[in-house]
């Protein structure tokens, strides 16, 4: 195991002085036999005061070991190992065609064109086997490649062309692909806990674990430039700091073994918010959720109960509770999560409850369309695994103990609201059970039908006639232009006509009057002063 192995013995340690430690304390004063007051009942016996300075001084660096000790535990319970599990082993039989390793008559096959990092941990002897163009063999001791000499090979009396699988097909964000281990082992105790969906690939403040001895070839294609990290194992090395790190990268194996767009960085940094850290994977939550559907058969399993819940961070809508927390600089995440452990998850009827707990950031939208920022809040999940008629009830229950615990210790704990969502009835909380955001989406729809029966009523009443609406008049800039030109005074644009220049004939006030009082149909005519009748006749 190299370093990783002596940390994880380290923490074994620990964790048996904090057991000690523990006893030490939950003891009967008057049965302890800690090494203080073992000193200072020794001091009326002892004489001289370099004997007392030395007894002092003992007892101080016992206490100092025992509190480094504790401390150190703590760090290793609020970190998360999230372990990588397929590999690209040599004797690994589904990473072959046939779904089994290649025996001595058989002829081996590796795509042509396919990067591939291969670890043999044992000899073998193969008929002949095609490589690919560039690729890497990572050998155990004593483990290689042998010509086959003819002899009887037990299992393998007729060969067969037996080809690598293609490993390209692996990615970073494919949450099927990961498990979440403490100290480089499956927890199997604490049976209540999971993870969001998000959340099951490695955040930014986890450890990453390859295990020894392993070869693998992992696609990080992201939509964040960098893929932050707390620490990398692999190949019994651990990288906790950015120089390890960039060092491995720049070798041989570390393009072989990682490919895309994205980049892995390590920070050697935990979470610096005592009231807990995002996760970081929300935008690549679309290849996640692309990821679980591809291997669930492209769609969601149907929920069973009537109104799901869809939990920030998960890519399915889950049968169960929801709880928002929105929390003040005192929470503390780990003491919460474990408090919610010791007092409610393990009571004997919530043996089939599973919880999921962690902070989360939610979009805040104006009229629930428009984005305007995001709120940290701590999400509490809640779903139940077990059978029967009293499954959404049991969830339903623990849900209010919750909101019943908020409201009561919810001040000390750092909690100064919660809300809560039953997908088993239709009814929701806010500080008491009460759901703010539903009331404000029902009041908005509300206003909307108002504005639009309103606005109906009025069209209705104006083309019966029974409603005048009052005509506004807008002065527009071309109507007064107008006006400025009829201002203007009108100038003579006509011409002398030099044919016409004779007076009109002289009219009298009789012929006036004679002409009023002449019928419609006689005719009225003038003299023409150019025509000359004379002229006509001849």
């Amino acid at each position: 195991m190299g370093s990783l192995g002596k940390e994880l013995r380290a923490n074994w340690l620990c964790s048996v002085l904090r057991i000690t430690y523990l006893l030490y304390w939950l003891t009967p004063f008057s049965l302890q036999p800690p090494p203080c007051r073992a000193h200072d009942a020794a001091l009326g016996k002892v004489q001289g005061a370099a004997e007392e300075v030395r007894l002092a001084a003992r007892c101080r660096m016992k206490r100092l070991f025992l509190l480094l000790c504790v401390l150190q535990l703590l760090a290793s319970v609020i970190a998360v190992y999230k372990q990588w599990i397929p590999n690209t082993n040599f004797e690994t039989a589904s990473n072959w065609d046939a779904g089994r390793v290649p025996c001595a008559r058989d002829l081996v096959r590796f795509w042509r064109n396919k990067v591939v990092s291969v670890f043999v941990s044992s000899p073998h002897a193969l008929t002949d086997m095609y490589l690919p163009l560039n690729g890497e063999f990572v050998l155990a001791s004593g483990a290689g490649f042998a010509a086959f000499d003819g002899s009887w090979d037990p299992g393998c009396d007729s060969g067969a062309t037996v080809r690598f699988a293609d490993a390209e097909h692996h990615t970073w964000f494919d949450p099927t692909l990961w498990q979440a281990v403490s100290h480089g082992v499956v927890p199997e105790a604490n049976r209540h806990i999971f993870s969001v969906d998000e959340e099951r690939v490695p955040c930014q403040y986890d450890d990453v674990i390859f295990q020894p001895e392993t070869s693998f070839r992992i696609n990080i294609d992201s939509s964040q430039q960098v893929i932050h990290l707390h620490s990398i194992s692999l190949m019994g090395q651990e990288f906790s700091s950015p120089e390890a790190w960039e060092e491995y990268v720049q070798g041989p194996s570390a393009p072989l073994q990682f490919h895309g767009n994205g980049t892995l960085q390590v920070t050697g940094t935990r979470c610096p918010d005592k009231s807990g850290c995002a996760c970081g994977n929300a935008p690549d939550g679309h290849r996640i959720c692309a990821a679980l559907l591809r291997a669930s058969g492209s769609q969601c399993p149907v929920p069973t109960c009537q109104n799901p819940l869809q939990p920030l961070g998960h890519c399915c809508k889950v049968c169960g509770a929801i709880i928002n927390l929105d929390f003040t600089p005192d929470f503390d995440l780990q003491k919460y999560q474990d408090r919610l452990l010791q007092v409610l998850l393990s009571q004997p009827k919530y043996g089939s409850v599973r919880m999921a707990i962690s902070k989360v950031h939610k979009a805040q939208t104006f009229l629930g369309v428009i984005p305007r920022s995001s709120t940290p809040l701590i999400q509490i999940v809640l779903v139940d695994d077990g059978a029967g008629a009293q499954t959404g009830t049991t969830v339903e229950q623990l849900a209010a103990g919750i909101m019943e615990d908020v409201a009561q210790h919810g001040e000390a704990l750092g909690i100064s609201n919660g809300k809560m969502e039953v997908s088993t009835s239709d009814t929701s909380s806010g500080q008491a059970g009460s759901h703010i955001s539903s009331r404000i989406t029902a009041g908005t729809i509300m206003g909307l039908l108002f504005g639009l029966l309103l606005l109906g009523g009025i069209l209705i009443l104006y083309r019966k006639g029974n409603l005048r609406l009052p005509v506004l008049r807008f002065p527009r800039l071309w109507a007064r232009m107008v006006e400025l030109e009829s201002s203007e005074p009108d100038s003579d644009k006509g011409f002398d006509n030099p044919m016409f220049d004779v007076e009109p004939p002289s009219t009298e006030p009789g012929e006036e009057t004679l002409q009023k009082n002449a019928p419609k149909d006689a005719q009225i005519f003038y003299i023409n002063p150019l025509y000359d009748a004379g002229k006509m006749e001849t």
